[in-house]
């Protein structure tokens, strides 16, 4: 049974990037701008919320026998995970949507698997987020149930959903074919899923640090969130839309965290 749940909340996020990738074989056309913009609000909202309601509280919860110093391992983990995420940022080659220069060292990767790499660096911290909360729960840590852990891997899951779309349909307006685009789609979501297991690999070792490890995977996610999401959100003409759906991809996973877990 617990080998089916661990499954579950492993493959739910996975499975919600391929069916968003999969968007290439039934839309002739690539998402307008507005569109894009709607949906990476949505996506940051999601992981805003996820970090917060997901991570960051449940850690603090972990440390309150450490009194007055209850906020050391949120400053600890959090830092650590942004500086993880900055380094990879740095060490990555990739592109991102939108953008005419690619980041990271120099590269002969062509502009499709470029941006392909740009997604799957930041659904590494979402994986991280799934398999160390999954990893709590087994290593019965505190109050992390299975249901805050299937909450968090909904709620990731339905970002990822248009995420998936977001990164096949540019990949086939840039050259690559149906299949291709779709291909490099699911592989970009493949990371969520390997690094969550890896991470329960090592549920052992989870509970002694916990709080640093939940909080270490919500810096991770913020980092994201800052350094690439809202960015392309803004970029272009004004409107207000991203914004809107920042505020329903917030409530919609704040309720999820709350009501299921």
């Amino acid at each position: 049974m617990i080998g089916q749940e661990l499954l579950a909340g492993l493959l739910i996020p996975f499975l919600g990037t391929s069916l968003g990738a999969a968007c290439v074989f039934v839309m002739k056309k690539e998402l307008s701008p507005h569109v894009q913009k709607a949906l990476l609000g949505f996506a940051s909202g999601v992981m805003v919320a996820a970090s917060v309601w997901s991570l960051l509280i449940p850690a603090m919860e972990e440390s309150a026998s450490l009194g007055s110093w209850s906020f050391l391992p949120a400053v600890v983990g959090f830092w650590a995970g942004t500086l993880f995420l900055l380094g990879l940022d740095h060490a990555i080659p990739h592109l991102h949507l939108h953008a005419q220069q690619a980041e990271g060292p120099h590269s002969h990767f062509s502009k499709t698997v470029m941006m392909a790499l740009a997604v799957t660096l930041h659904n590494i911290p979402e994986g991280m987020a799934v398999g160390v909360v999954l990893a709590g729960w087994l290593a019965g840590g505190g109050d992390i149930s299975f249901s805050a852990a299937l909450a968090l891997s909904i709620g990731i899951a339905i970002q990822n959903f248009p995420e998936g779309a977001i990164v096949s349909m540019p990949l086939k307006a840039a050259g690559a074919g149906r299949t291709k685009a779709f291909g490099l789609g699911v592989l970009s979501g493949a990371v969520e899923p390997v690094g969550g297991a890896l991470t329960i690999v090592f549920a052992g070792l989870v509970l002694p640090v916990l709080p640093y490890l939940l909080v270490f995977a919500a810096g991770a996610m913020l980092y994201v969130v800052v350094e690439e999401l809202i960015p392309e959100m803004s970029e272009g003409t004004h409107t207000d839309i991203g914004v809107v759906c920042f505020a329903v991809g917030f409530t919609l996973m704040m309720a999820l965290d709350v009501a299921l877990g």
